[in-house]
């Protein structure tokens, strides 16, 4: 397949184990330049294949000089293109190039100020003093042969470092995160003014690119498509449908975890956007079976990724045959599910992601396995989904199995699924939905006593949850108006049976995750 032009303009970034490895690779792409993260021992011909423009290694948990620290693997001061590192990523070149890297007497970490040397391409158009995120035990002592110091703060004699005749230089600081007040220009200066790449990484280069690969990869077989209703599930089966058309056969499947009225409303409006014939699976007591008796929120994922592959493996069997299975798995999904980067710790399985058994019927097609949840809803406006559609706050693959902690029954997901229409629905009619990335209720195992009239009532407690988010990595609580939660906890405890207490979680991501199992 012939490389897209924007392939050649691409930054690649060595993952060793940072938590904001991703981070990066999200700011990169905000300058409309793709990213792409391998792992730390990626094969230089792994990295030539991705044609890049300049790398950057990120940060990591690991002492460089300690005993099985990640290395580099490829030699990538050969290719000739520049390199920047970010903390680990620094002190790794500083060690490689021969310079003193040791144990800081005390860790330094949060808010510093640099004073930065201008003359620098790396700070062009930022102050000389400027603040900047430190975390960091270990330090760059001394400075390798060619390279100058070009940052300096009171505790870090070497912030920052370069060797402007090859491009290769180091931040001891993170310029990707929020409180690295010219992170972004620092960044963007490495970009564009260091690496020479070009500003087209967008909608219609992705949607053009997915589609040559689909098509190629495809060739004359038929895929089966899971689909949800939800934006990524949409985005995903509006671009395999653009490449393939009546090859592609959508399956929706009626999972009985989805929020009230939610199955019927899904099926109308695929069955109106896509060109292929849905194919609807009413398979609610076949999930709510195997879930019975389950408590551990990763046995429940687990089992519902197991119970949609075997209806998908069914579904092929009758409609068949197929070669490959479409899915709408995202890249955070793939990042919190497991280190397929790099070294960074599993936070939690997804079904998409966690659920599949080690030998498979299909091969898998993610399109947007690339993809933070923004670019999803961009490439959705480029291939013209409806804007309330597009506009749809997240929702988990397991759907309401993770927002009932404990063992799900028939009259807990009513429950759930009354109280949280209650919530949604307010927040449109309060013109607040388009203000939160995420919302949703969450019924908790407890009951507590409570008085409605004259009665004692020992019912159960429901609590909402609203964040604010860019791409679902990080998240804050959002600051709902409290006229507004009032309102909405008196609809839901007079008009829900069963629920007599309305919590509001105010918990960010991290330390929290945004949903609660």
């Amino acid at each position: 397949m012939q490389k897209k032009e924007w392939q050649g303009n691409s930054i690649v970034i060595l993952d060793f184990g940072s938590q904001y490895t991703q981070l990066i690779g999200r700011r990169i792409r905000s300058e409309s330049v793709f990213s792409v993260i391998l792992p730390h021992n990626a094969s230089l011909e792994d990295i030539e294949e991705r044609n890049p423009r300049g790398i950057i290694l990120s940060g990591g948990p690991a002492n460089v000089g300690g005993e099985g620290a990640p290395r580099l693997e490829a030699d990538i001061f050969s290719l000739g293109i520049p390199v920047l590192g970010i903390c680990y990523g620094m002190q790794l070149i500083a060690k490689t190039m021969g310079a003193d890297v040791k144990k800081s007497a005390r860790r330094e970490f949060g808010r510093t100020v640099i004073n930065t040397d201008l003359s620098s391409g790396l700070f062009e158009s930022t102050p000389e003093k400027q603040h900047v995120w430190m975390s960091h035990g270990v330090k760059v002592e001394s400075v390798p042969e060619n390279f100058k110091i070009i940052a300096s703060s009171g505790d870090c004699k070497i912030a920052a470092l370069g060797n402007k005749s090859e491009n290769i230089y180091g931040l001891q600081f993170h310029p990707e995160v929020y409180h690295t007040e010219y992170g972004k220009k620092i960044l963007a200066n490495f970009i564009f003014k260091i690496c020479h790449c070009a500003a087209d990484w967008n909608s219609e280069s992705f949607v053009d690119m997915e589609i040559e690969k689909i098509k190629e990869l495809v060739g004359d077989s038929r895929v089966l498509c899971a689909v949800s209703g939800g934006v990524d599930s949409t985005v995903m089966s509006l671009l395999v449908d653009r490449a393939i058309g009546n090859q592609l056969c959508p399956v929706f499947v009626d999972n009985g975890l989805l929020r009230l009225n939610e199955a019927e409303e899904v099926k109308e409006m695929l069955s109106s956007n896509l060109s292929s014939e849905l194919v609807f699976v009413d398979a609610a007591d076949e999930f709510l079976s195997r879930l019975k008796g389950v408590v551990g929120a990763e046995e429940k994922r687990k089992i519902i990724g197991k119970c949609f592959i075997d209806i998908f493996t069914e579904q092929s069997n009758k409609l068949g045959p197929f070669d490959f299975l479409a899915q709408g798995t995202l890249y955070p999904d793939v990042i919190e599910s497991k280190s397929t980067f790099g070294p960074s710790a599993t936070i939690k399985s997804h079904h998409n992601v966690g659920g599949l058994p080690d030998e498979m019927d299909f091969q898998l097609i993610e399109p947007l396995a690339l993809l933070f949840k923004d670019e999803v809803r961009n490439v959705g406006i480029y291939l013209g989904i409806p804007e309330e559609q597009n506009k749809r706050h997240p929702f988990p693959g397991p759907g309401l199995a993770v927002r009932i902690p404990g063992e799900i029954s028939t009259d807990k997901l009513e429950l759930l699924k009354k109280a949280d229409k209650i919530f949604i629905d307010d927040l449109k009619e309060f013109k607040l939905y388009d203000s939160v990335w995420q919302a949703f209720s969450v019924l908790l195992p407890v009951k507590s006593v409570g008085v409605m009239g004259d009665e004692r009532t020992y019912q159960k407690t429901v609590v909402l949850r609203a964040v604010t988010s860019v791409d679902g990595m990080t998240a804050d609580w959002a600051k709902l108006p409290y006229d507004f939660l009032q309102h909405v906890s008196n609809r839901i405890i007079n008009n829900v049976d069963g629920i007599n207490r309305v919590l509001y979680d105010i918990s960010s991501k991290p330390p929290a995750t945004i949903e609660w199992e």
